[in-house]
């Protein structure tokens, strides 16, 4: 365990040292990542063709601000790949946007603990991301296992990458709260709140088919719903169609498949 987190500091500050001491320009998207978004990514196969090399430059752009690095595993481009597009994706709608809020990303190769270990033996090992607080401030771990599961299977409505990154944008206003105050306009909020605890009070009363996890606060709530608006739109929509408008409103983006 201590292993496990000096390393993991050491990271953390080296990837912000990187972060102060060098600006990274924006490259050129790599052509053979097409193929990979082609396969692997159901959000980018549905976009209309001109909107495609869009989704492209964004994910160019996201990561020349942040650090991808791993520990204990190998960074492929598969999951370079991932990790930008479930950056994009929620913010999609928005013609520019910029996490101001985190610097680097640590991969890992499984889920892991409260403790931030993994390695095999250990039951307790059930988190597949976080962002971080404290000393990992502006920091994300992302357990690659967890990552690619979330692209693979596009029937479940979960989805890690995503999941992690609507934490990130909830948290831009200061507060991880479930009221996405940079993205719902003033006069939402209430109607927002109120919507989201009738939805929570359906999932604790296993009257809903958000996934029961929504249910323990609004900042959970937020980041599954989410999951679900972007891998089942056309089931979010039938199911929860008030929320359905008003994730529609908020992200700015109408999902159709």
């Amino acid at each position: 365990m201590v292993y496990i987190i000096v390393l993991i500091v050491g990271l953390v500050f080296g990837i912000h040292f990187y972060r102060k001491s060098q600006r990274r320009s924006v490259k050129p998207f790599p052509k053979h990542w097409r193929e990979l978004l082609n396969t692997h990514v159901l959000y980018y196969q549905k976009l209309p063709k001109e909107k495609q090399p869009v989704f492209e430059q964004r994910m160019m752009q996201f990561l020349s601000e942040v650090y991808i690095d791993g520990v204990d595993v190998e960074i492929e481009d598969l999951d370079t790949v991932l990790i930008a597009a479930s950056a994009v994706i929620p913010v999609f709608g928005f013609e520019e946007w910029h996490y101001s809020n985190l610097s680097g990303i640590l991969v890992y190769p499984d889920n892991f603990n409260e403790d931030l270990q993994f390695g095999t033996g250990d039951s307790a090992r059930h988190i597949g991301g976080v962002v971080g607080n404290g000393r990992f401030e502006k920091q994300m771990i992302l357990s690659k296992k967890a990552l690619h599961h979330g692209f693979k299977n596009t029937t479940d409505k979960q989805n890690t990458g995503i999941h992690e990154f609507v934490h990130l944008i909830d948290k831009l206003d200061g507060a991880t709260d479930g009221i996405p105050e940079r993205l719902l306009a003033h006069q939402y909020s209430i109607p927002w709140l109120n919507l989201i605890h009738k939805e929570m009070e359906a999932i604790n009363d296993d009257k809903s088919d958000i996934r029961a996890y929504g249910g323990t606060k609004q900042a959970e709530f937020f980041a599954v719903a989410s999951e679900y608006f972007f891998e089942r739109p056309d089931l979010f929509k039938r199911k929860h169609p008030e929320l359905y408008d008003m994730m529609v409103r908020s992200f700015k983006q109408p999902i159709k498949r």
